[in-house]
């Protein structure tokens, strides 16, 4: 029977309370409204859940509807601000540019058919494109996981190992770039091939990896991404921000020693004196490992409770988790773009209606501020 044949455009055109017998009655299942094609992708696990009240998908549809327009303008603002920028066209910010690139595709990718299946209350595109639709999930968060470790090593780089390290390079941000693409692709690509699968989630409006199926295969999958697509990543990051974090405060130690040696208030002629550079840099820190454990961590523990069946999981905890890990793609921006000063004037200048603020000085920023300031004064 052809996928665009007549009984499935009737199937999607009933009313979900008529294909299942209403909600909240009789012995209805959350699967009662699955599509006929897809219901060998769908564990025997989802049949003992009630239909979802149908304000959640309303609520779920709208929510990632917003998320969806908000996400794909400001990343494609800093996509366009930075390569538009000369001064901006830098090999570190090709590594935030990638980031804001794979955030973009996310939301591009993701928002617009989970608004489709929201309102028709199911998976109504098919499963072909339920396992693109996860595939893509999981690739381009991904490639967003590990252009945030490259940006900490790249920060890392510069600022803990300072003059004795080796510039990046334009050709070696581009190779970076690639090489977190190609890792990527590879793990992404392994549940098309076998290696786990992709299935509808609990709500049966999104798909996702299979954290339900019994056999080691299968869940070996899981064990092996979560451990190089979140904990290696994670803990790379950790350490280069505490890394990062003692060498400033270091240095700004021996700024105020020299200055109080030399009798003076300070060595920087615009220093803020009420927020140190390293108190700067560890909020942003703090707030960058803080948003990855809060986006990251809820579907992790979904994942996890599946495989080893700890607990009970309802349909509604995994959409909303992979929700979480989703809304990532809306705040990397702020993180990584907006607290960079040479970004916020581009912006200013570009769209003045839209920044907050006109000229910034450049020693608030992480990444041009403090690690400039920091090499100018070694070389000095």
């Amino acid at each position: 029977m052809s996928v665009l044949g007549e009984p499935r455009f009737a199937a999607m055109l009933a009313p979900a309370a008529q294909r299942g017998g209403g909600y909240g009655g009789g012995n209805i299942t959350v699967v009662d409204s699955v599509l006929p094609d897809m219901l060998h992708m769908v564990d025997a696990y989802w049949y003992q859940f009630p239909p979802l009240n149908p304000l959640w998908h309303a609520i779920l549809g709208f929510v990632i509807g917003v998320l969806g327009v908000i996400s794909v303008t400001g990343n494609g603002m800093v996509i366009f601000i930075f390569i538009s920028t000369k001064s901006l066209r830098t090999s570190s910010n090709l590594l935030v540019v990638n980031l804001a690139f794979s955030d973009f595709l996310m939301m591009a990718t993701m928002s617009p058919p989970m608004v489709i299946n929201c309102y028709s209350e199911t998976w109504a595109l098919g499963p072909l494109m339920c396992e693109v639709y996860g595939m893509f999930g999981s690739l381009f968060g991904c490639i967003s996981i590990w252009s945030m470790t490259m940006i900490a090593l790249d920060r890392y780089n510069v600022i803990v190992k300072g003059l004795s390290a080796k510039p990046l390079t334009i050709k070696g941000a581009m190779v970076q770039n690639f090489l977190v693409w190609a890792f990527s692709v590879l793990w992404t690509i392994a549940p098309i091939f076998g290696w786990n699968r992709y299935v509808p989630e609990g709500n049966m409006t999104a798909c996702g990896t299979d954290y339900l199926t019994k056999d080691w295969f299968s869940r070996s999958y899981i064990l092996a991404y979560s451990i190089f697509v979140y904990f290696l990543p994670l803990f790379t990051i950790i350490y280069s921000y505490l890394f990062i974090v003692q060498a400033v405060a270091a240095h700004e130690k021996s700024m105020r020693e020299q200055a109080k040696k030399m009798n003076v208030a300070s060595l920087r002629s615009q220093e803020n004196q009420q927020t140190s550079a390293e108190c700067k840099l560890a909020k942003v820190a703090l707030m960058t490992i803080s948003l990855w454990f809060f986006a990251w961590t809820p579907y992790l523990v979904t994942n996890y409770t599946g495989i080893f069946e700890t607990a009970k999981i309802s349909p509604l905890a995994t959409i909303w988790c992979s929700l979480f890990a989703k809304a990532n793609a809306v705040y990397n921006p702020i993180v990584y773009a907006i607290s960079h000063p040479k970004y916020k004037q581009a912006l200013h200048q570009k769209f003045p209606t839209l920044s907050c603020a006109g000229k910034t000085d450049d020693s608030t920023s992480v990444v041009s501020g403090v690690t400039q300031a920091t090499v100018t004064e070694e070389k000095a």
